[in-house]
C-alpha cells in the first residue's frame, strides 16, 4: 500500500468530527454511486475488506508551517501523564501545579517526516495552536481576528433551528417548535491533514481525490444539508511509509479496533461509534447501526512481535453492524506511526 497526504481547507463549520472511520464511510458512498472510483466496483472490495482493506483513512490533524518547515499537531499519546511528564519536584504543591499545566498540553509536534521520538517531542496547548495559526493567516484575516477577545483553535457554535411540518408547511404545534444543533469551527485558514493508505490494485490517489472533492462540495457529516461540512482540497502528496527500525509501539492515527491477543500492552481512550447510515438510508426505516467500541486516535499499542510492523496499518474490519445492509463494514483499521517506547517500572 502507498501512503498519501490530503490537505483539507475548511470552508464552514462541522457537525461531525473528521475521524478516519467516518471519512471511509463517506468514500464508500461515493464509490457506490461512481463505480469508476474502485476497480471492479465497491461490492467486490467490500467483500474482501476483512482480509484486504482497499483504503485506510486517518483522522484529521492540523498542519502548520514554522520558519519554512511544516509540522503536524497530533493528539498527545494516551499514555499516563506521569510517564510523559515526570514530576520535577518532590513538593506536593509544586507537583500538583505542574500536573495542571501539563494536562493542558493536549497536542504534540511531529515533523513532516512523521518521525516520532517521545524523548524529544514538543507538547503544545490549544493556545499554542492559535499562535501557530496566526503565523500563517493572510494579513486581512489577521486584522479581522485581532478584534476577537477569546480566540480558540476550534470553537463551538449553537445554531437555532425550527421544525417544519412538510405537509402543512407550518412549524408544528404552537407558535414555534425550536431546537438547537451544535457545530464547531476551526481557526480561519486552518489546514487539516488526512493520511490515507491506498491499495493501488483497487484505486489510486486521483480517484480518492475526486471522491474527497465531492464530499467537500456536498458536505461532510451531520447538517450537511444546512451548509456544514464544506471544504476545499490542496493537491495530494505521496509520502514514504514511516520507518519501523528499532520500534516496539504503534501510535494510532484513527479510531481502531485492535486484533485480539496481538497487543498485550495498550493505552487508549475508549470511543463508542453510534453509527448511522448516510445518504438515502438516513431516512430509511432503520438507519442506525450497532454501536462499535473503538480505541480513539492517539492510542498506543505495543505488539507481541515485530510482524505487526510489516503492515502500514493496525486493526481489523468490523462486520455485522447493520440490520439494513448485511454487507456494511466499519473501518476498524488505522494508519499508525511506529516509535520506540520504554516504559519505566
Amino acid at each position: 500500500m502507498k501512503l498519501y497526504e490530503i490537505i483539507i481547507k475548511p470552508l464552514s463549520g462541522f457537525g461531525t468530527p473528521l475521524k478516519g472511520d467516518t471519512l471511509f464511510g463517506h468514500f464508500c458512498w461515493q464509490a457506490a454511486y461512481n463505480s469508476l472510483l474502485l476497480e471492479g466496483g465497491l461490492e467486490k472490495w467490500i467483500a474482501c475488506y476483512q482480509d484486504r482493506p482497499f483504503a485506510v483513512f486517518s483522522s484529521t490533524c492540523p498542519k502548520f508551517v514554522d520558519d519554512g518547515k511544516f509540522f503536524y499537531a497530533f493528539k498527545r499519546p494516551e499514555l499516563p501523564l506521569s510517564f510523559l511528564f515526570p514530576p520535577s519536584s518532590d513538593d506536593k504543591k509544586e507537583a500538583l501545579k505542574e500536573f495542571k499545566e501539563n494536562k493542558k498540553k493536549k497536542w504534540m509536534r511531529v515533523d513532516e517526516k512523521l518521525s516520532l521520538t517521545l524523548d524529544s517531542v514538543e507538547y503544545m496547548t490549544d493556545e499554542d495552536l492559535v499562535k501557530a495559526s496566526k503565523k500563517q493567516v493572510t494579513k486581512e484575516t489577521g486584522k479581522t481576528m485581532r478584534g476577537e477577545r477569546h480566540q480558540k483553535f476550534y470553537a463551538d457554535f449553537i445554531q437555532q433551528h425550527n421544525t417544519i411540518n412538510r405537509l402543512t408547511m407550518t412549524t408544528g404545534e404552537g407558535v414555534f417548535a425550536p431546537f438547537t444543533e451544535t457545530a464547531f469551527f476551526y481557526y480561519p485558514e486552518t489546514k487539516l491533514a488526512v493520511f490515507v493508505l491506498i491499495d493501488e490494485e483497487a484505486t489510486d490517489i486521483e480517484r480518492v481525490r475526486i471522491a474527497m472533492e465531492n464530499i467537500g462540495m456536498f458536505g461532510f457529516g451531520r447538517d450537511a444539508s444546512t451548509g456544514c461540512g464544506r471544504f476545499d482540497l490542496a493537491e495530494p502528496t505521496e509520502l514514504p511509509l514511516p520507518s519501523a527500525d528499532s520500534c516496539n509501539a504503534c501510535y494510532a492515527l484513527a479510531p481502531t479496533v485492535p486484533e485480539k491477543g496481538l497487543f498485550p500492552e495498550h493505552y487508549f481512550t475508549p470511543f463508542v461509534r453510534f453509527g448511522k447510515h448516510g445518504d438515502v438510508l438516513a431516512t430509511s426505516e432503520n438507519p442506525f447501526k450497532n454501536p462499535v467500541v473503538m480505541a480513539d486516535e492517539g492510542a498506543v499499542f505495543m505488539p507481541k512481535n515485530e510482524n505487526v510492523f510489516k503492515k502500514p496499518y493496525i486493526g481489523r474490519a468490523v462486520l455485522n453492524t447493520s440490520k439494513s445492509i448485511k454487507q456494511t463494514v466499519v473501518q476498524g483499521y488505522a494508519p499508525y506511526l511506529p516509535f520506540r517506547l520504554e516504559m519505566k517500572t
